[in-house]
């Protein structure tokens, strides 16, 4: 009877240190962890997708620099309107995955207590689209900017800790 009750006594005492909420900074970690893993994943994916698509000659395209949440953010908004082409159902996980990464990093910047992101990049307007001539090159064309930009990101990836 006195070994079950002081089993019962250690384990109530030794509870709290097992269920403890996670630290601020543990939380910080797992977020920007959880980031970069869904930028990886992102990639695997674009990969896959360019096995569906027609070959292209390679493009050059410019990617901005990355300087911090706020601009991530904003850089992630602009890529996440981009491939939200009714044309190119086909960039439907990217897009997905993007937008996933966005609010990630929006959530990022508040819980490190970023100043306020300013205005967020207004999702493009039902109907409207930029020229669907040629779906497949602008699919291609939106696959090598996202591309670029986590290949960038993922070598910056310590900018995840600057506003």
């Amino acid at each position: 009877m006195h070994i079950l009750l002081a089993l019962l006594c250690i384990s109530v005492a030794a509870a709290p240190m097992c269920m403890s909420v996670p630290t601020k900074g543990a939380s910080v970690r797992n977020t920007m962890h959880s980031i970069t893993s869904i930028a990886q994943t992102t990639l695997v994916h674009i990969k896959k997708l360019r096995t569906e698509l027609p070959v292209s000659p390679q493009m050059e395209v410019n990617t901005p620099s990355i300087e911090g949440l706020t601009s991530i953010s904003h850089d992630l908004g602009l890529l996440d309107n981009e491939l939200q082409n009714p044309f190119t159902e086909l960039l439907s996980q990217i897009q997905a995955d993007v937008s996933s990464l966005k609010g990630r990093v929006i959530s990022l910047a508040k819980t490190i207590h970023c100043p306020p992101m300013g205005p967020t990049v207004a999702a493009r307007p039902i109907g409207e689209s930029s020229d669907n001539s040629f779906p497949d090159s602008y699919a291609t064309q939106t696959l090598t900017k996202v591309q670029n930009y986590l290949e960038k990101f993922l070598l910056n990836k310590d900018k995840l800790k600057v506003c």
